[in-house]
């Protein structure tokens, strides 16, 4: 049941069978179906969400009243608003469910717990976060440096089963441009 987590983190610690034991008896695997909101702006992010199956992503609603959509998590990623889950803070964003998932969802509670009798579990979540961290800076570059058809391309080449995943709308926001721009790139009108 949780065999992907587990797999996930012996990419970076090694656990023992004890250590397995303990997480295990610490989480549930829950169904999030399709568009089902975990978080809403304004709400305090108390949990972090392990995706099993499926796909998540994490907006914001600008001013215009428009999606924007900052984040998308798929199978072995992490989703959470971490300045929210790390300050007990009002989030600013929303995380939805982008396709029907299945997610191992932890409370900060339950963590904090974890790291304590699992310590090995430190070094995990710092490489996961570093790694997570190394990507939003990457993306930032690429929003700075590339033309809109360029980071398209970029991520297509990266993404090519993950572009045809994702409704059209979720991805052109995430490429910062509108749903017409990514029907004219796609078309080869550009």
């Amino acid at each position: 049941m949780f065999e992907s987590l587990f797999n996930h983190i012996e990419k970076f610690v090694p656990l023992e069978s004890s250590e397995i034991g303990i997480l295990e008896s610490s989480l549930s695997l829950s169904t999030i179906k399709k568009k089902a909101l975990v978080l809403q702006e304004g709400q305090v992010c108390d949990t972090a969400y392990f995706i099993v199956k499926g796909c998540m992503r994490q907006y914001i609603i600008n001013d215009k009243g428009s999606e924007q959509t900052l984040q998308f998590g798929v199978e072995n990623w992490w989703i959470t608003d971490y300045l929210s889950y790390h300050n007990n803070a009002p989030s600013h964003f929303y995380i939805q469910a982008v396709e029907n998932c299945e997610i191992i969802a932890i409370e900060k509670s339950v963590l904090e717990s974890l790291l304590i009798q699992i310590p090995k579990l430190e070094r995990y979540f710092r490489i996961v976060s570093q790694k997570s961290f190394g990507a939003a800076q990457m993306r930032i570059k690429f929003l700075f440096t590339m033309s809109a058809e360029e980071r398209y391309h970029h991520f297509n080449g990266l993404n090519p089963e993950f572009v045809q995943r994702v409704p059209q709308y979720m991805l052109a926001s995430y490429l910062d441009f509108s749903a017409e721009f990514m029907s004219k790139i796609r078309a080869g009108k550009i």
